[in-house]
């Protein structure tokens, strides 16, 4: 198997370069999360009945993630046909090309393509289009937010195909885009016939045919750049450490379209209107960082039993509502984190004996919605943390998240020299001393003046 690798390297202090060197060259197989080990897409297609030439079957998407969602403008699943296969119908989705199905007279296939891609039906479709868990525009939620939408299905009739097991052929060449690249699709594999189980739960019934496609994650397969970044304050200290320069890329002075400068006089002349299911890259904010996403930690009140933070989320994004947005977050004080004010919570312990990360995301109907780049472009939510005095500290950026995802991709974080430096009491001491010297020099002087 060979290797894919990455050429952009922006990060050119800290521990950045460090972290893209040492993984900008893998085999598709080493696409494995340590803080979502067995996360992956799966496929499932099941052939329920024969037809005169082909069968009917159901397609179900399942996204086992914890924390790695598809949004808007949703998921598209291709394929190679193994032989000559045709769609003669769909419901819960369709396919975006039908293909030239010029030799058909009287019933005209739903797709004739060699390479089909299939997009799911919008909100709003007519019942008889439907089928269960279709029709939200390709939308699916991560497994830790809600498994009751982590899933997706639509129905096909597949012609000019095997009319049994033997003669069937399974698809090849599997694609999921969601919306983008980053995902890599394993081949299809024979399994089990799935069993369904009636609604009365006193019968089981089974498909006639089952194969199974595993989907992975690479950010690096993603985009060639980081989405987002970090920066960080505290109450005892005044320096705000803002996210490390080029964090996401580097501003091009010479080329006026890479970033949108949001006090110019014509900025809602250079935001494209995109289709409903166009997918378009970021057009970001002029920023030193130019990252689509800020993520920004202030530790904001010590009390003494517990200890509070001020979590805000900035998009500088103008082209894109993240959707049901997420943010995964690993600090050593999570086992004792005893309040989240507007954000939802949920502990990911993908280690049983060690809970140290949690998945933080929007209320629904409240914040939800991440807004694009603008005044409303915002979400934030406060933590309060009871204090464990055998590792409770302000002390060496101690409370500092380690890492931070934004909907499942790495953030850039500053080094760790930069971090708000608590004060040195040795210091404090130092100066009284200097004063107390410098007091007592007076104070002397004007006694012997007096003399």
């Amino acid at each position: 198997m060979g290797f894919l690798c990455s050429s952009s390297i922006f990060f050119k202090l800290g521990i950045s370069i460090i972290f893209l060197v040492s993984f900008s060259c893998y085999t598709p197989s080493e696409a494995y999360d340590p803080l979502d080990p067995s996360g992956n897409i799966t496929i499932k297609w099941d052939i329920m009945t024969w037809t005169a030439d082909g069968y009917v079957a159901v397609v179900t998407i399942y996204n086992f993630q914890q924390y790695r969602h598809i949004q808007a403008p949703g998921w598209t699943l291709g394929w190679s046909w193994a032989k000559r296969e045709v769609i003669w119908g769909m419901n819960g989705g369709q396919t975006t090309e039908q293909g030239d199905c010029s030799k058909f007279k009287g019933n005209i296939p739903h797709c004739c393509k060699k390479t089909p891609s299939v997009v799911d039906l919008l909100p709003g479709t007519p019942y008889n289009q439907q089928i269960a868990n279709c029709c939200r525009g390709g939308v699916i939620n991560s497994w830790a937010q809600d498994p009751a939408t982590a899933v997706s299905a639509f129905q096909l009739t597949v012609g000019q195909a095997g009319t049994t097991n033997k003669t069937v052929r399974v698809p090849k060449n599997f694609t999921l885009k969601a919306p983008g690249p980053g995902y890599t699709c394993s081949p299809g594999k024979i399994v089990k016939p799935t069993r369904f189980i009636g609604t009365d739960k006193r019968r089981v019934t089974q498909a006639l045919m089952t194969w199974n496609v595993t989907c992975t994650y690479s950010q690096f397969l993603a985009q060639k750049t980081p989405t987002c970044c970090v920066s960080l304050s505290s109450f005892y200290n005044s320096t705000i450490v803002s996210c490390p320069t080029c964090s996401c890329g580097c501003r091009n002075t010479s080329q006026p379209g890479n970033c949108v400068d949001p006090k110019g006089p014509r900025i809602a002349s250079v935001i494209p209107n995109p289709g409903k299911n166009a997918y378009i890259p970021p057009l970001v904010q002029c920023t030193h960082h130019m990252c689509p996403v800020r993520i920004h930690w202030h530790v904001k009140v010590n009390y003494k039993l517990y200890w509070r933070v001020k979590v805000t989320i900035t998009n500088f994004n103008y082209n894109m509502n993240y959707t049901q947005w997420n943010l995964v977050v690993q600090h050593p004080n999570f086992d004792n984190l005893t309040q989240t004010f507007s954000f939802n919570y949920k502990p990911l312990t993908p280690y049983a004996s060690i809970n140290d990360t949690g998945i933080l995301w929007g209320i629904k109907f409240y914040n939800d919605l991440l807004m694009k780049a603008g005044p409303f472009g915002n979400v934030q939510s406060e933590l309060l943390f009871q204090k464990d005095a055998s590792a409770f500290t302000f002390e060496k950026g101690w409370a500092f998240p380690r890492r931070i995802y934004f909907n499942g991709d790495n953030c850039v974080m500053p080094p760790p020299d930069s971090y708000p430096w608590l004060p040195n009491t040795g210091s404090h001491r130092s100066i009284g001393s200097r004063f107390a010297a410098m007091a007592l020099l007076l104070l002397t002087v004007l006694l012997h003046g007096n003399l």
